[in-house]
């Protein structure tokens, strides 16, 4: 089997395109911004109060390593962090002012890279890639397709 044959180095190749991609954007547009933390964001934003076990599971991130981002994010003031009321062991966390107008500043950006990333795909093709990359990763999500 050649290595061009193989779903996993090219599915890595793919990661390494949209990594590489998302970080020329979106710094060369003013953002410092990791993928992870815009997708952190985004899931907060949609989850207000939610906890970072659930912001892990969310944007399929590893449970131990996601403190150290919302860490990263709360000291750029993006995050807030507060105890819950309901349970004295969690932590909820919320955008702050300045987190929402980054994530909705970043925003274009983010979706002009995602077209970028695709650019090669006909639009047909295009959804065609995008629900079955969601079949695969996310198999609810394959009845729940846009």
């Amino acid at each position: 089997m050649h290595v061009l044959d193989m779903a996993g180095h090219l599915i890595r190749r793919l990661h390494q395109h949209s990594t590489s991609t998302f970080g020329e954007r979106t710094q060369a547009a003013g953002f410092d911004l990791t993928p992870v933390q815009f997708a952190a964001l985004d899931a907060i934003h949609t989850y207000p109060g939610t906890d970072q076990a659930h912001v892990a599971e969310l944007i399929g991130y590893d449970r131990a390593t996601i403190g150290g981002v919302i860490d990263r994010m709360v000291k750029k003031g993006w995050v807030r962090r507060v105890v819950s009321e309901q349970d004295r062991r969690a932590r909820e966390l919320s955008l702050t002012a300045k987190g929402d107008t980054v994530r909705l500043t970043a925003l274009p950006t983010i979706e002009q890279l995602q077209q970028e990333i695709l650019k090669p795909l006909n639009p047909a093709d295009q959804a065609t890639l995008m629900r079955l990359i969601r079949q695969i990763v996310v198999p609810s999500a394959s009845t729940k397709a846009h």
